[in-house]
């Protein structure tokens, strides 16, 4: 009897400019970002997150698919879920939701900023590959991708939150590539340094425009998120027998996580 799987690492129906990709946290930020960087390569993309608004804005940009959802949901992830793959195979996840709240040392930690850190990067991403690897192995091809950042490659002070869910999405990333590899899917993980974007510091230090402002100051040239979305389509248009387990990418002023060089 022969398996019904695609040889490991084969390229399957459809073509690539039919290939679909689901990207999650899509309305601002690498999430918009990535959605662009996709549809200029031929992907057909579903923007999800919660903001109706800016997806609608995004799709009338770019000409991907808006659909809300909210990773923190099961009833939305199902039924998002149940919406796309109704459509047809998927052939990509990105994980990209989430974030980080708080940056306080653990003497201080504030509860909630961790239940809510967890909720959406650890469970959200979980939620969300539970609920779409189906339809990933029905595509013949699939693609899992978390975003992590470095801040799960080395813990820093006031990091204790962050650092434990990015490696824990971390972890998630290398069980699976172990579990899945036998559907043919690949599982990567790009891991940011700093990065500038619109939201990010400022939901960590509580809206406290001067206080987000100042973590980037005097740094030449810190990653954008078009630099962190443009990895992202490097690792997904690559032939599918490249799995690139880890991608990690730091602007150059940013030698480690304790070292930046500021000017």
């Amino acid at each position: 009897m022969t398996s019904s799987q695609p040889p490991l690492g084969a390229p399957a129906d459809p073509a690539p400019s039919a290939l679909r990709a689901v990207v999650t946290g899509a309305s601002s930020g690498i999430g918009a970002a990535t959605v662009r960087a996709l549809r200029s390569s031929g992907w057909e993309v579903i923007a999800a997150a919660r903001r109706a608004d800016r997806l609608q804005a995004l799709a009338d940009e770019t000409g991907a698919v808006p659909m809300t959802l909210d990773v923190t949901s099961q009833e939305s992830v199902d039924a998002f879920a149940a919406e796309v793959s109704a459509a047809g195979p998927v052939h990509a996840l990105v994980n990209n939701a989430g974030g980080a709240f708080g940056a306080d040392p653990v003497a201080d930690a504030v509860t909630k900023d961790w239940e809510w850190m967890y909720n959406v990067n650890v469970l959200g991403s979980m939620r969300m590959t539970r609920a779409l690897l189906p339809a990933l192995r029905d595509g013949g091809q699939g693609s899992v991708l978390f975003l992590t950042s470095t801040a799960a490659l080395a813990a820093y002070e006031g990091g204790a939150g962050y650092c434990g869910v990015k490696a824990a999405q971390q972890s998630m990333a290398r069980s699976l590539r172990l579990e899945e590899a036998e559907h043919n899917i690949r599982v990567v993980e790009v891991s940011p340094g700093m990065v500038h974007t619109e939201e990010f510091s400022l939901n960590r230090l509580g809206g406290d425009q001067d206080a987000a402002d100042s973590v980037y100051n005097g740094v030449p040239f810190p990653l954008t998120a078009e630099d962190v979305a443009d990895a992202v389509a490097f690792t997904l248009n690559a032939p599918h027998h490249v799995n690139i387990d880890q991608l990690v990418l730091r602007p150059l002023a940013q030698a480690a996580n304790h070292k930046v060089l500021r000017r």
